[in-house]
Formats: structure tokens, C-alpha cells, sequence
């Protein structure tokens, strides 16, 4: 009876033919490929330096490597992997691995107009095929296997395919049921929604249901997709809110995205934040990675000719900080006066700083700026010295010109040498790990 009423039940959502496609263990595949390797048949483990992760952290294992070790991506650690001979440990070449991307999504443009992809990450990307897939294939599943033997006969490299009506569909399709396929290919559909959604087991293998949300449904007496979709959709709202209305159309495969219509925020933040390379307990070594952190902001907001009303700080407590505290960090915002002065945002975020740290070890800071102006001029202050207040300003860009010449590390503060500073070692960095050589 169910199956008899899908088609009137979705026949005024969204249509179309979408294809969410994943780079199959990019960063180890991307460098097994440069060794001449089979990445699917190869073990080789992707393993960050140490001096940024503290012991070594591993962020990708091929295929082989997950099945022989049971390793798991920013999980296990350089502790973890085995004294095996047969495993090629390397280190992370970010730079390669954004070449590879931004030659793969070059491929798919010869699928699709420009406007109809969407790089959803590094290594995933939503394909809107509505409008061509028949030029390239019987049917989309003809389409899929015509995409994945391009990018490996050029780039050597797997990929994935989730296909489905619409974009939630072709990504659970991707996540439950292309990445265990033999040809790499997953589809879910409208008419398969109760044959593919909800005899999913585990409800936190969906996209976008982490364990607090599912420990929420399960004290709702929701355990899996099933329950989900035949619960009263106003109980859900009442219980959960706008997340609760989500859920329930989630569960029910629908989805009313439009790629071309690319969102915005409604407000503007700019930010930066860190993940310190060991545990930081002394107030100095803290305060100088602050003040590197607010330096940084202040230049991007200069960058994108903005100044910031507020800035918030949230610190992240250590492993061993957060057991025995009980909270995983702290967090505080003050508004201020327009500015994108270092000085002033330093001083702030020192002062907040203070505020709230009460001498727990930190591992984790980030600083962001909120309610943003365009900075169209300099607002003097009439009880400091207007010469001084031009000259502070004057200096501010002067120091971001000679960054944007001859790099960061050409000029940097004194205090960056001493024990804690950070900004001089990831000013190499690229996504906070080693960008390498991507021509190696």
C-alpha cells in the first residue's frame, strides 16, 4: 500500500539527477598514484608531522591499510600503526592534494555546466546532471561509470558515485551503499526510500546525525530511520525545533536544494583558529599564540576592507583538563569600537582572555570577529593623539604589503620567538599541515 502512494506523495518535490562523487581515500590514494601504486591494493598511511599534532596524527589510510591495521582517519595515531615492513607511512602534501581536486573538478566540468557543480569538499563534489546527463549515457548509472573511468584513465585515481533525485539522496547513497559497491556506485531514489533509507542500522551513519542528535531521538524513543519517518512531524518540531523538521524530511529522502542558488550568510564572520601542537599551561606562551592569532584576523579583516564591532574567544581545554573540569573549554565575546588595528584587537582578546582562563591546560584557540562594517575611513578617537592614531593605521597596511610581497615570515614580531610561538612553523603550513610539493 505504502509503495502504491510514494509517487502521489512526491509528486510536487524537487526532480532530478544528481550525483554526489567522492575521491575514494584522497590523500592516500593521491599519493600512492605518485609512486606509480595501485592505490586500492596498496597500504600506505598519510601521517601528519608531529611537531603539529603532538604524537602524529594519521589523516588518511588507503583501502589495504583500513583492512589489514583497522585504522581510522584523524583518529588513530603514529602509536597506533603497526612495525609492519609492507606499510608506506608518508607525510601530507596538501599542496598536491588541491592540485589533484582542482584537476578532477576540471573533469567534471565536461559533464556539467559550471554552475551545476558544487566542490562540497576536498575530496566530494555535488554534480547537477539534470540537464545532461543523456549526452553522455543511457542512464545516469551509464553516466557514473563513464565519470570514473575518465578520472582514473588521467588521474589514476577511484572515485565513488551516490546517486539520487536529488542531493540528500545521492549523498547517503555515496556514504551507505556506493562505498561497498563493487563498481563504486550507490543509487537511491523516491521509490526506494523505505528500501534504502530506513533499514539503515546505524542512524549516526546518515549525513548529518552525529551521536548528541541521535541520543536526543533515542530518548524520544526514535532508534533508527524507520521510527524517524512515521513520527508525528509537529512532536519532532516541538521537541527539537527547525533540526526537528529536517530530521523528519531527511527520513522521508527529500531535499529542496538548488545548487545554482548559491546561499549567503546573513552575517559576516571573519576568524581564525589553531589547534596547538601540545599542551599549553604557562599565561605567556598562551597570550603570544593569542596575540599571533589576532594579527592574523586583523589582516584579513583589513584584506577584505572590513572592521570588526566584536570579537570572540573560545579556548579548548586539553584531554586531561576536560576530564577533570567537566567542560570542553570556555568561550566569551566583548563588542568594541570599529577597528582592524592588531594593537587594539590583541589587547582585547588578552583582556577577554584573562576573563576567562582559570589555569587549565589548553590544546585549542580560536578568534573570531562578528558584526563587521566596511571600512571606509578612520574613526579618531579625541583623547589620543591623532598623528598617532594615522601612524598606527598607516602601519598596519604597510605590514600587510610587505607579507603579500615577500611572505609572512619576512616580518614578524619579536614575540613569535619565543617558547610557544607558533605563527612562524604554520606560516608553511597549508590547512594547518605540510603543503609539500605537489610536482614531487
Amino acid at each position: 500500500m505504502l509503495t502504491l502512494n510514494l509517487k502521489d506523495l512526491y509528486a510536487d518535490e524537487p526532480h532530478g539527477v544528481f550525483f554526489l562523487i567522492d575521491n575514494k581515500s584522497f590523500y592516500a590514494s593521491c599519493e600512492a598514484v605518485q609512486r606509480g601504486l595501485n592505490p586500492l591494493k596498496v597500504p600506505l598511511v598519510v601521517l601528519s608531522e608531529t611537531e603539529n599534532t603532538g604524537d602524529g596524527l594519521v589523516l588518511a589510510t588507503s583501502p589495504e591499510a583500513k583492512k589489514l591495521y583497522h585504522l581510522k582517519n584523524n583518529v588513530s595515531r603514529a602509536t597506533d600503526l603497526p612495525h609492519d615492513p609492507r606499510l608506506l607511512i608518508v607525510p601530507p602534501r596538501m599542496n598536491l592534494y588541491i592540485r589533484k581536486n582542482l584537476q578532477i573538478n576540471q573533469i567534471f566540468k565536461e559533464f556539467v555546466a559550471p554552475e551545476d557543480l558544487v566542490p562540497y569538499s576536498i575530496d566530494e563534489s555535488i554534480l547537477d546532471l539534470t540537464h545532461s546527463w543523456r549526452l553522455f549515457g543511457a542512464t545516469p548509472h551509464d553516466v557514473a561509470c563513464r565519470i570514473q573511468h575518465t578520472v582514473r584513465h588521467r588521474l589514476g585515481l577511484y572515485t565513488t558515485v551516490g546517486i539520487g533525485d536529488n542531493p540528500l539522496q545521492a549523498k547517503i547513497a555515496l556514504d551507505i551503499y556506493a562505498k561497498h559497491a563493487d563498481d563504486l556506485i550507490g543509487e537511491i531514489h523516491y521509490r526506494t526510500v523505505p528500501q534504502k533509507l530506513w533499514p539503515i542500522p546505524n542512524i549516526t551513519d546518515v549525513w548529518s546525525i552525529g551521536h548528541r542528535t541521535a541520543a536526543h531521538l533515542a530518548r524520544l524513543g526514535i532508534h533508527n530511520l524507520d521510527d524517524l519517518a512515521h513520527t508525528n512531524p509537529y512532536f519532532l518540531k516541538q521537541q527539537m525545533g527547525l533540526i526537528g523538521e529536517q530530521l523528519f524530511a531527511l527520513a522521508w529522502g527529500i531535499d529542496r536544494t538548488n545548487v545554482r542558488k548559491r546561499l549567503r550568510p546573513r552575517s559576516a564572520s571573519i576568524g581564525n583558529s589553531q589547534v596547538l601542537p601540545r599542551d599549553y599551561t604557562q599565561r605567556s606562551e598562551i597570550e603570544v599564540v593569542l596575540k599571533e592569532l589576532g594579527e592574523q584576523v586583523a589582516a584579513r579583516l583589513r584584506h577584505h576592507h572590513k572592521k570588526t564591532t566584536g570579537i570572540s574567544l573560545s579556548i579548548g581545554f586539553s584531554y586531561a583538563a576536560a576530564q577533570q573540569d567537566g567542560r570542553s573549554g570556555l568561550k566569551g565575546a566583548v563588542r568594541i569600537g570599529a577597528t582592524d588595528e592588531d594593537r587594539i584587537i590583541c589587547r582585547t582578546l588578552v583582556t577577554l582572555f584573562r576573563q576567562l582562563w582559570q589555569g587549565q591546560s589548553l590544546r585549542h584557540l580560536a578568534v573570531y570577529t562578528f558584526k563587521l562594517v566596511a571600512a571606509t575611513g578612520l574613526q579618531l578617537n579625541l583623547f589620543a593623539s591623532t598623528k598617532q592614531q594615522i601612524q598606527q593605521d598607516t602601519i598596519g597596511h604597510l605590514v600587510d604589503t610587505i607579507h603579500d610581497q615577500y611572505g609572512f615570515t619576512a616580518l614578524v614580531r619579536g614575540s613569535s620567538l619565543l617558547h610557544g610561538g607558533t605563527a612562524i612553523e604554520r606560516a608553511s603550513l597549508v590547512g594547518g599541515h605540510n603543503g609539500g610539493n605537489a610536482y614531487e
